[in-house]
């Protein structure tokens, strides 16, 4: 199959769909692989190292398309790339279509099968595509916490971990999944207080198996969710509901309970944002201030570490993009976990989650395949 991997054109995306190596075994596996000339640039790899490995570089994303099936990308595709698909092409990537309507109305406009890595399930009912950036997200959380925090940044001048004779500060984190646990890590790390709410006791008690009851865990009810924010430092937005939009767990009143300064961090604002004052930012203009309270929303967190993010993520998606350039999106038949990752087939949304945050109509994807 031909296997296209264009540049990354969101701003301040670094990202790449496929490192050297990646290309290397697909080539020898008889495949043909297309990569944009600067693709992976930015995550530290050469055009040289993909010759190397056997790719053919093009000049440009329109000779990328052109010439392959199967894109294989990171992020959503943007509107000029969404013109350039046609309903041959398989798209392979992070989609996201829940809060993002017009993504999924010029998806299906497309012809095109979108299949999402952040809906491809494992036997056990994970998430295996999204687990990596969630891991690398949730350990950026509390970097971006802690930077948010300083004076110079707008924040209340508290350092996390405190020193002799000063109080740390505190994090509290609403979701105890794998971006949870990475940011409650990386908090105790740093010498910070951290409560974590969930609403799985069993995540609950692993939790605080793990942390040696370090970690202060608490059912996330309204009632439990006001009393950790009261003189919460850093609030780390961590809950997701695969598809979904993600629930609002903190609406404005709520803010006052935190000190003037205080920092939240969204890392659920891929899938709407988890704070009713939540808006998507950027790299570049990371944080804004509302009723005193600095929100970081970026909404491509990994992207800040390209190269880490770029290795973590094509560990787990290498073996996915393989079974789909043997046999296309048949191979979706046969591997429930890959069917599960499809969100638009023949201009239709076959995912029922997806579906239902867009108020469409959902169809059976084995009915289209």
């Amino acid at each position: 199959m031909q296997i296209g991997v264009p540049t990354e054109i969101k701003p301040q995306e670094h990202r790449a769909g496929l490192t050297p190596g990646c290309v290397r075994e697909l080539v020898r596996a008889g495949h043909q692989v297309i990569v944009q000339a600067g693709a992976g640039a930015g995550a530290g790899f050469t055009d040289e190292e993909y010759e190397r490995a056997g790719g053919q570089l093009a000049n440009d994303a329109e000779e990328v398309f052109a010439q392959s099936t199967l894109i294989i990308k990171v992020k959503e595709p943007q509107a000029e790339e969404i013109r350039r698909l046609r309903p041959h092409h398989i798209l392979f990537t992070y989609l996201h279509l829940a809060p993002d309507p017009a993504q999924a109305r010029n998806l299906l406009a497309s012809g095109a099968t979108a299949i999402a890595y952040e809906t491809v399930t494992d036997p056990n009912g994970g998430l295996p595509l999204l687990a990596p950036m969630s891991e690398v997200a949730g350990r950026l959380a509390i970097q971006a916490a802690a930077k948010s925090l300083e004076k110079s940044a707008g924040g209340s001048g508290v350092l996390l971990g405190g020193v002799p004779g000063v109080e740390p500060g505190k994090v509290v984190v609403l979701g105890g999944g794998v971006v949870g646990m990475n940011a409650a890590r990386v908090a105790l790390g740093f010498g910070a207080k951290v409560t974590v709410l969930d609403k799985a006791l069993g995540r609950l008690r692993h939790i605080d198996d793990v942390f040696q009851g370090r970690v202060t865990t608490l059912y996330s009810n309204l009632e439990n969710i006001e009393q950790a924010l009261t003189g919460a430092d850093a609030l780390i937005g961590a809950v997701l509901i695969p598809g979904a939009t993600a629930p609002k767990l903190v609406t404005r009143d709520m803010l006052k309970l935190m000190r003037p300064g205080s920092v939240m961090v969204d890392v659920a604002i891929d899938q709407g944002g988890c704070f009713a004052t939540s808006q998507p930012t950027t790299h570049q203009n990371s944080t804004y201030i509302v009723d005193g309270i600095v929100h970081y929303c970026v909404s491509n967190m990994p992207g800040a570490v390209p190269r880490t993010s770029t290795i973590a993520l094509t560990n787990a998606t290498l073996p996915y993009i393989q079974l789909l350039a043997n046999a296309g999106v048949d191979a979706c038949r046969t591997h429930p976990g890959l069917l599960n990752g499809v969100n638009v087939l023949k201009g239709k949304i076959v995912h029922k989650a997806v579906a239902d945050a867009l108020g469409i109509s959902y169809y059976d994807p084995l009915s289209l395949i």
